[in-house]
């Protein structure tokens, strides 16, 4: 009888040491492989974070278009300067100011450098006026006609007594805001003395202070082949906010001055003065 008791406390035993492994099952459910679920929810958490940056960025963009915005501002204002229809600026004598002259063929209009042109010959001289102006205002000619005597000092080839004739033209340019004087000696110069003369030029121009003389070819009516002596200066108006009329008649002033003083160089050789007194 004793043995058969020890017998079935062994069996207890095998069963007890069967249900310890039962629980290493258990362990592995224990082991809440399945509680990192919940830490998924982190990335939820990594979305959030992201969207905070996402704003940064756009927030970051509106500092931009303010800077963008004050750099077009600066531009505009550098380069619209207060300017009128002719591109003369606020503080110029003619700025705003509209001119019109009344011809045969109906209104004229008579931009800046004409008007100061016409100022000089009808305003200041109270010649009358014979100034012809282009369709569309943009060019304009004065033609007249002036003597040219020497001097009475002793010391020139030309005297009182030696006048000579002196065909002017003054052409206006007013997109380029040029003021052009041509002095001709209206006499064609003849073959025989063309030499001469050619050399006396190239002598003279590097002397002369103001201007230059020129040899101008043309042809007549006929085809035929001239030559003719003239002078020619040119005074820009352009930048000249006071004083347009001034400087159109110091141009005149100061040529028909350095165009007799370059005759009379001329007159040294006795062929050119013969010449321009024929």
């Amino acid at each position: 009888m004793a043995t058969k008791k020890t017998a079935t406390k062994k069996k207890v035993a095998s069963k007890a040491v069967k249900k310890t492994p039962a629980k290493k099952v258990t362990k592995k459910t224990v082991a809440k492989k399945p509680v990192k679920k919940p830490a998924a929810k982190k990335p939820t958490v990594k979305k959030v974070a992201s969207k905070k940056t996402v704003a940064k960025k756009i927030a970051a963009k509106k500092p931009a278009a303010k800077k963008a915005a004050a750099k077009t501002s600066k531009k505009t204002t550098n380069k619209s300067p207060k300017v009128d229809q002719y591109g003369l600026e606020k503080d110029d004598e003619f700025y705003g100011l509209y001119f019109a002259k009344s011809t045969k063929k109906g209104l004229v209009e008579v931009k800046p450098c004409t008007f100061s042109l016409m100022y000089w010959w009808k305003g200041l001289l109270g010649y009358p006026d014979m100034i012809e102006i282009s369709k569309n205002s943009n060019t304009a000619m004065l033609q007249f006609e002036s003597t040219f005597g020497g001097g009475d000092s002793g010391e020139t080839e030309l005297t009182e007594q030696d006048v000579l004739d002196i065909d002017h033209i003054i052409e206006v340019d007013e997109e380029e805001m040029l003021i052009s004087l041509y002095s001709y000696v209206p006499i064609p110069i003849p073959s025989k003395v063309l030499g001469a003369i050619e050399l006396s030029v190239l002598n003279i121009n590097p002397e002369t202070r103001y201007g230059n003389l020129e040899i101008c070819t043309t042809e007549n009516e006929e085809g035929e082949t001239e030559h003719f002596l003239r002078y020619r200066a040119a005074t820009y108006l352009r930048g000249i906010k006071s004083g347009k009329v001034e400087a159109i008649e110091n141009m005149v002033t100061n040529g028909s001055e350095f165009f007799g003083l370059a005759l009379d160089a001329m007159c040294v050789n006795k062929s050119i003065k013969k010449w321009l007194l024929s």
